[in-house]
């Protein structure tokens, strides 16, 4: 099975059968409109498919579901919102290309050790349609894209925010370990008024009356009752490392252990349970591997074609043997207008900052060793590797962590604000 929640349950879906109840009397399936989302429409077809996905899952992993006419009612939901959210990406033009679809797909055949080419026979294997499959990991990577788009540019990250946090790690037991959590998010309307929150107040307080007093299961209610992103998965996170913990919740984790849950708590636009489903200590030092080094660049341009490029190149390197300064020539010569102008010094950097040719390149000579030219996407490159050290980046990471801790706090709440607004703006009409 799959290792990623949400790309098995692509593959559950692709695998979906259709129900009985669906088929004519000459045993064909009949479909049907669920639903009108503004220029396009949800099938009944769909709506089953998802249903038994889900159904499938919550038998696999022993989660209790709601009522029948309750689960449609919130698949549905989910489906209309998933409609308005791909035809927004295709308003604005957003496409996945084949290549980056290719290179998810590969990603999640090495995850079962297998080659790209192998993944149609093995979903064939588990009863999933290849070129389904792929249509719904492409519409999965629109809709990420779509809410980095919308919602993730919109949140900012302040200095002070994050030197907030910086000191708040210090002491903080959360951000020293890690969480496996679980999620319930009940939202206020728009502008909410005192009666309105009183109300949602109060159905808050009733979900967590029983999964407290009545022992009533988590994910059993995240299903029931939440509107985030998780909620059909039965409101699971998943593992964070402490430093990414969503900041609004810090405080409330500071004193939980494992098994336990939190008593209600509300941001700006919703109200919140969380549950501890584990935690462990986290690691505390990280190190890297850098490299110092510095490179001329010839760019074949309008002017100077692929070989002229690798023959200026090879002039700037015999230069350079010559005895001339590879600073000097680096100014004189180089078209990298980052490094040109800095004697082609491109700093301290790690695993990963340079494209593959170029990485290579570096990894393979000695310190002040100075290349052959060779060929990058860029151009013509010679490079020569000045460092190398094992760098301490625990305090780069804890600046990271703090900054994706931060948005991710912000996150949840923008984003609900952000489907709410596509749905209220959205033409929908329920068929079913």
């Amino acid at each position: 099975m799959f290792k990623n929640k949400s790309l098995a349950a692509v593959a559950l879906i692709a695998a979906a059968p259709f129900a009985s109840a669906d088929l004519s009397e000459s045993g064909q399936f009949v479909d049907g409109v669920a639903a009108i989302v503004d220029e396009g429409i949800v099938m009944r077809s769909q709506l089953i498919e998802e249903t038994s996905a889900i159904v499938t899952r919550a038998q696999q992993e022993g989660i209790p579901l709601p009522p029948p006419d309750i689960l449609e009612e919130q698949i549905l939901e989910r489906l209309i919102i998933k409609e308005i959210q791909l035809q927004r990406a295709e308003r604005i033009g957003l496409t996945i290309s084949d290549q980056m679809l290719n290179n998810v797909i590969a990603n999640i055949a090495a995850e079962q050790k297998l080659s790209l080419a192998q993944m149609p026979d093995f979903l064939a294997t588990q009863g999933v349609n290849y070129q389904d499959f792929r249509r719904g990991v492409r519409e999965e990577l629109t809709l990420d894209q779509l809410r980095r788009i919308d919602v993730g540019q919109r949140i900012n990250v302040s200095r002070r925010e994050l030197e907030q946090c910086l000191l708040d790690l210090e002491t903080n037991v959360v951000a020293n370990s890690n969480y496996n959590l679980s999620h319930i998010l009940i939202p206020l309307p728009n502008a909410a008024t005192a009666a309105q929150i009183e109300t949602v107040k109060a159905v808050v307080d009733s979900v967590y009356q029983q999964l407290t007093e009545e022992e009533a299961d988590f994910r059993q209610m995240a299903i029931r009752y939440s509107e985030g992103q998780t909620a059909l998965e039965g409101g699971s996170l998943g593992w964070l490392p402490g430093e990414q913990v969503p900041s609004i919740f810090t405080d409330v984790l500071a004193p939980m252990r494992a098994g336990d849950i939190s008593e209600p708590f509300r941001t700006t636009g919703a109200f919140h349970i969380i549950k501890v489903d584990d935690m462990r200590s986290a690691v505390e030092r990280s190190t890297v591997d850098q490299v110092k080094a510095r490179h001329i660049l010839v760019t074949p341009n309008e002017i100077i074609d692929e070989q002229t490029a690798k023959q200026k190149a090879e002039d700037a390197l015999e230069q350079i043997r010559e005895g001339a300064d590879f600073e000097e020539v680096a100014r004189l010569v180089s078209d990298d207008p980052a490094s040109g102008p800095l004697g082609g010094d491109l700093g301290w950097a790690g695993p990963g900052t340079f494209v593959p040719e170029f990485e290579a390149m570096i990894d393979s000579l000695e310190i002040n060793e100075i290349s052959e030219p060779f060929q990058s996407p860029f151009g013509w490159h010679v490079v020569q590797v000045l460092e190398r050290r094992v760098y301490d980046n625990t305090e780069d990471l804890k600046e990271q962590n703090c900054s994706i801790r931060i948005r991710n706090g912000k996150l949840e709440d923008e984003t609900q604000l952000w489907i709410r607004r596509l749905r209220d703006e959205a033409f929908v009409d329920v068929k079913i």
